[in-house]
């Protein structure tokens, strides 16, 4: 049997938003909201994993109206 010791990639709040293209504090209200899920490092800061990012930047935006 073998145990995989990878972890998952996680990105910073900053990451986040780059790839959104909004400001971090948004990011911030989203995981607040639970739209984005996220894990506390042991400082007690937000990560977003990677894989559930991307494939939110690939969802089309509906659009307003």
């Amino acid at each position: 049997m073998t145990v995989s010791t990878s972890t998952p990639k996680l990105l910073t709040p900053a990451e986040v938003a780059a790839l959104f293209a909004v400001d971090p504090k948004t990011v911030t209200r989203w995981a607040d909201a639970g739209k984005l899920s996220f894990v506390r490092t042991l400082g007690g800061h937000r990560r977003f994993p990677a894989d559930e990012v991307l494939q939110l930047v690939g969802t089309p935006v509906p659009a307003r109206g």
